[in-house]
């Protein structure tokens, strides 16, 4: 399958994982040429694509599409490396594998392909549930700082509570994205029970239920 190469965003890719508080800051014009490398890149990989037909085409333009969003994620992060935009390139991650993985399923039919569309979402919810978790993780901790920071006469006490409450926000984040992937992957297996007939599909429904609590 055609893919591209964005050779210019080796910086993106360094950025991206880690704070980089050592790091110069990106300028405006390496910012704006990057864009317009990836622009460039994303419409050769579009010229490519073109050149097959039918689910391939749609496989590639979907490749080439995704790769263009995270991309363009990965490098706002680069440049304004928040913690909503460490979220917005993991969301952006979770979006174009997804779509690639639907085209993919396309290929396939009848329980299959259904078995294959849930399994794609259930892989989406998971990396977007994933993400949801470490940009409350990331908030929880951030507001702990900025509690402790603030009540300097009552630093014990206040550090106490600040931490108190982040690990609250952290349970409360892990637990919905628990919640979410189990919901997907509940959906997935009774897709697959959908393949049987008669006592061996309630037995299968009955054993994903039991499995998922649901």
């Amino acid at each position: 399958m055609n893919t591209f190469n964005l050779k210019a965003l080796v910086i993106v890719g360094v950025m991206a994982l880690s704070a980089s508080a050592f790091a110069a800051p990106m300028s405006k014009a390496d910012y704006e040429a990057a864009k317009d490398k990836i622009s460039a890149e994303y419409k050769a990989a579009k010229t490519a694509c073109s050149s097959l037909s039918g689910n391939a085409a749609d496989i590639c333009d979907a490749e080439a599409k995704g790769k263009e969003k995270v991309a363009e994620a990965e490098l706002k992060l680069a440049y304004e490396p928040t913690r909503e935009h460490r979220y917005d390139a993991l969301k952006a991650k979770a979006e174009a594998d997804y779509a690639v993985a639907i085209e993919k399923c396309d290929d396939k039919a009848g329980n299959v392909k259904d078995v294959c569309v849930k399994e794609a979402k259930a892989a989406q919810a998971a990396a977007k549930a994933d993400a949801e978790v470490q940009l409350k993780t990331s908030d929880a901790n951030a507001k702990a700082n900025e509690k402790t920071g603030a009540a300097q006469e009552k630093a014990d006490k206040a550090g106490v509570d600040a931490r108190k409450d982040a690990a609250e926000d952290k349970r409360d984040a892990r637990k919905d994205a628990a919640e979410d992937k189990s919901d997907a992957q509940y959906a997935v297996a009774k897709e697959k029970c959908d393949a049987l007939s008669g006592a061996a599909k309630d037995s299968c429904l009955s054993e994903a239920k039991a499995h998922y609590n649901k």
